[in-house]
């Protein structure tokens, strides 16, 4: 049931990289805190892309002060 289970996993996480990329998530060559949060969770989110999931993260990064 392990190995099922890792193959499940894996072919999950590889369609999540599949969804990222036919977002054009990997062409962009500025990244920051948002666009790394929204790549990572729409891997994680794997096939649910393809039912109109659509996740997005949005933060800030304090900056340091003068």
């Amino acid at each position: 049931m392990g190995r099922v289970g890792g193959v499940i996993v894996v072919l999950w996480l590889v369609i999540g990289l599949l969804a990222a990329y036919q977002r054009g998530y990997f062409e962009r060559s500025e990244v920051n805190c948002a666009e790394l949060g929204t790549v990572l969770v729409t891997i994680v989110v794997g096939p649910l892309n393809y039912l109109g999931v659509n996740p997005r993260i949005e933060c800030e990064v304090p900056r340091p002060s003068p």
